[in-house]
């Protein structure tokens, strides 16, 4: 029985920052042109963040602070599909497959729509997953709150996982 020889888990991931001017804004790997980027640490990529928080958090794993804190210089302006990478890998390392990974862009501007693809392309191969597994989507709150002020962008993911266990 299927059931029986894998297992399934599946975590969540979230993640927002708030806009700062003198960045480069990047989600998903892919620079978009705004007047200002995301305030954080590495590259402030929020996207990428919250996938990786979904994946760690599938496994049991901590979460992308954990693993590369803003206290440690070595992930000053790091490219976070990078740190996505190297959160793949340490799945992969344990028996973990990635199965799937969805994701909720919120801002009020820019608009995602026109880069979804080439996000989910970078999430992909950064994931070592065919795009068709991974979706990126975009939403505002309709001027409401902090993210629909235009302060900042936030983003949630889903990550669903697997990997053969012992009968």
């Amino acid at each position: 029985m299927l059931s029986n020889m894998l297992g399934y888990r599946t975590g969540t991931g979230f993640d927002a920052h708030r806009f700062a001017p003198g960045r480069r804004l990047v989600l998903g790997g892919v620079e978009i042109p705004h007047p200002e980027g995301l305030a954080g640490h590495s590259d402030a990529d929020v996207l990428s963040h919250a996938v990786a928080d979904a994946l760690l958090g599938a496994v049991a794993d901590g979460d992308i602070g954990q693993h590369f804190p803003d206290s440690d210089a070595r992930w000053k302006d790091a490219d976070s599909i990078g740190l996505l990478r190297e959160v793949g890998r340490r799945l992969a390392t344990t028996g973990w497959t990635v199965g799937n990974v969805d994701a909720t862009v919120i801002a009020e501007a820019p608009k995602v729509a026109p880069y979804v693809a080439a996000m989910r392309a970078n999430l992909a191969e950064a994931l070592g997953l065919d795009v068709g597994q991974v979706s990126v989507k975009g939403t505002t709150v309709e001027r409401m709150g902090a993210l629909g002020r235009g302060e900042g962008i936030a983003v949630m993911a889903t990550a669903g996982v697997y990997r053969e266990i012992e009968p």
